[in-house]
């Protein structure tokens, strides 16, 4: 088989397969493989590992988008220096998503601006990156989400296709407070993906006052059991992150003198 009679097998094998870029990655790296004296089976495993690269970056291309995160935030962007309560060896380690593969939590608490959304979308784009189906939301969002899934008497069915994403992001735990109906809907949640699967919670309050959020202490004390049986609870310290990172590279005041 002459040369162009092999480049339409490959283009017709890469089309039947669903995997055009291997048509092209195969072409690219066909003289390099020769001139270094690659083996057929270093050859193949060069094509299939770029392919397998490129698809793995669609993928989470597509998961992050899906997510519906506020905001693309990375671990490299979070100014640690500035928040004085968790140390990048504490958090970032997390990245590796092995807390997922065991179904456990992760709780930020601490007051507002102080990075608790920047370090839960950080975690949650490099779980879209592991290859798990991430969905962010805030508190009073996932209510509402369950309210209408509960009015429509689809509430079982949501909470289980819920229980199908790897990591579930609850953001602003606290900021409003949660009538009876709310609360309970919020606790079915915690309750469905207890020891199923993971939650990142941000909370501006200690748990100490969740019983405020959530009007009753009973559920706030069993809610919170679930939630820490199988977590990892950083607080975060200081005033606002995002204040201080705008005071510090703010351009300086020019006064300005008025004639006489």
């Amino acid at each position: 088989m002459n040369a162009d009679d092999t480049g339409k097998q490959i283009a017709y094998l890469a089309a039947a397969l669903k995997a055009p870029r291997i048509r092209e990655t195969a072409a690219r790296l066909a003289d390099q493989a020769r001139d270094a004296g690659w083996t057929y089976e270093d050859y193949l495993a060069a094509v299939l590992d770029r392919e397998v690269a490129a698809r793995n970056a669609s993928g989470a291309e597509l998961r992050i988008r899906a997510a519906g995160f506020p905001a693309r935030k990375t671990f490299e962007e979070f100014v640690f220096d500035h928040q004085p309560g968790i140390r990048r060896d504490q958090i970032v380690p997390l990245a590796s998503g092995n807390y997922l593969a065991e179904a456990r939590n992760i709780v930020l608490l601490g007051p507002p601006g102080t990075g608790k959304t920047h370090l839960a979308t950080a975690l949650g784009i490099a779980a879209c990156h592991a290859g798990h189906r991430v969905l962010f939301a805030t508190a009073t969002d996932w209510v509402a989400r369950l309210q209408d899934a509960h009015r429509h008497d689809r509430l079982r069915t949501e909470l289980a296709r819920l229980r199908r994403y790897g990591l579930i992001i609850i953001d602003e735990v606290g900021y409003l407070p949660f009538e009876q109906d709310a609360a309970n809907l919020f606790f079915q949640l915690v309750s469905s993906r207890h020891e199923h699967a993971s939650l990142i919670l941000t909370s501006n309050l200690p748990f100490a006052r969740w019983g405020d959020v959530f009007g009753d202490q009973t559920v706030a004390a069993a809610m919170i059991d679930r939630i820490v049986h199988h977590a990892d609870v950083h607080t975060l310290k200081g005033a606002s992150y995002r204040l201080k990172h705008l005071a510090e590279n703010a351009l300086p005041s020019v006064r300005v003198e008025q004639a006489d």
